[in-house]
Formats: C-alpha cells, structure tokens, sequence
C-alpha cells in the first residue's frame, strides 16, 4: 500500500515554481539511511510530480523553500542565488540582549570553513574561510519570547552552510534551540531551532515580474 506524505504548505504557486513552507525536523532532501528518506522533495513530488530543488534550509530551520517545475526554471533560479539576486530574510530568536538600533542594520563579517574534524560544522576562520557577510536588525516585536532573549531579523548576503547559526554565535548571541552551536543551557531554552525563513523576493525566472511570498515564524 502506498503511503502519501502529508501535502506541504504551499505558499505561491504557478505553472513555473512553488514556494513551500517546510517545518522545522524536516530534511530537504533525502539522507543517509533509511530513517532520513522522508523530506520535502519526497512528499511535494506526490503531490506536484514535476517538483525540483533549487536550494535548501537546514533540517532545524524551518520557513521558505522554492522549488521549480521545470528544468530550465530550476537552472535560471539556480543562477539567482548564485549571482546574489535572491532577497532573503529570517526570523531568529537568540541568547542575549543585542546592542543594536532599531532602524539600523548590523553586520558580522566572519569568513566560514567547515570544520573538517567535526563535519558538518563550520567555524570563523580569517586565514582559510570563505568571505561570509549577514545582516541584523532587532525585530520590531519582542513579545512572547524567553526572558534573557532577543528576536532578530537577519538577511544572509552570503549563502555558506550553517551561516545564520555560526555568526550569531561568534558575537556571543546563539540561537535558542541551536543544538549544533549552542551551550546546553541555550539549546535548552527552546525546543526547536529558533531561526525561520521568513521572506523571499525575486525576480519570476518566467514573466520576469517581482515576487515576494512571506511566512510569519511560528515562534
């Protein structure tokens, strides 16, 4: 007996591409082992059978993902995110109180490398690291939130792994629930990763019109 995945969250949808909004434990794509075959491409294939990746969120993170219809949008926006033309913002909660006006954008500025020793994770390297830039801005709600802590909104200008979570930690604020970055007593704050694709702006790859699909964070 066939067993059919839950349908995903479709946010945008049109003949060229989908926007999804995938849960925070769920994978992108496929792992290793059997225990890691379901994911977000497996379960939007058994309901849009022409769905193809085109980028991924950690399996932690949850919020905004595209996927494309078509080989020739799945190059086009392969090459948006590459040439940098893909807006991208999150929501994250982090440990802390972080010194930073409400107007104004923050930078962290810290080259990434993986850690070859403890793969997947990826450390601030200034000598071999990739240049890695993101932006931060206080989020303009703080309600609801654990004492000791600040929502955040922040916009990635690179795109290297585990990006988000290293530089929140490098300038001392990590995010709650962060289990590969974060102290236990951090992790333990929450019960999830709090850090959320929020918003996505691009260009269509088809009608070259300007797209925004938005997704409020569940936290």
């Amino acid at each position: 007996m066939t067993v059919v995945a839950p349908r995903p969250s479709c946010l945008y949808e049109d003949e060229h591409l989908l926007v999804l909004d995938k849960p925070s434990g769920l994978l992108c794509v496929p792992g290793r082992g059997e225990d890691k075959q379901d994911c977000l491409i497996h379960r939007a294939l058994q309901h849009w059978p022409d769905a193809l990746v085109v980028h991924r969120l950690d399996m932690s993170t949850s919020g905004l993902v595209i996927l494309a219809r078509t080989k020739t949008v799945q190059s086009d926006l392969g090459k948006a995110f590459a040439a940098r033309e893909v807006h991208k913002r999150y929501t994250a909660v982090v440990f802390g109180q972080v010194a930073a006006p409400e107007q104004d954008w923050g930078m962290v500025d810290a080259p990434l490398v993986c850690d070859w020793e403890r793969r997947p994770l990826q450390i601030v390297c200034p000598e071999t690291g990739k240049p890695s830039q993101t932006r931060y801005q206080l989020h303009p709600d703080q309600h609801g939130i654990p004492p000791h802590s600040t929502r955040l909104w922040l916009e990635p200008i690179t795109g290297r792994s585990h990006q988000l979570r290293v530089h929140m930690t490098h300038i001392g604020h990590p995010m709650l629930g962060d289990a590969l970055y974060a102290p236990a007593a951090v992790v333990a704050m929450a019960p999830r990763l709090l850090l959320h694709a929020t918003a996505l702006q691009f260009q269509h790859p088809v009608s070259g019109s300007p797209l925004q699909v938005q997704s409020p964070a569940p936290f």
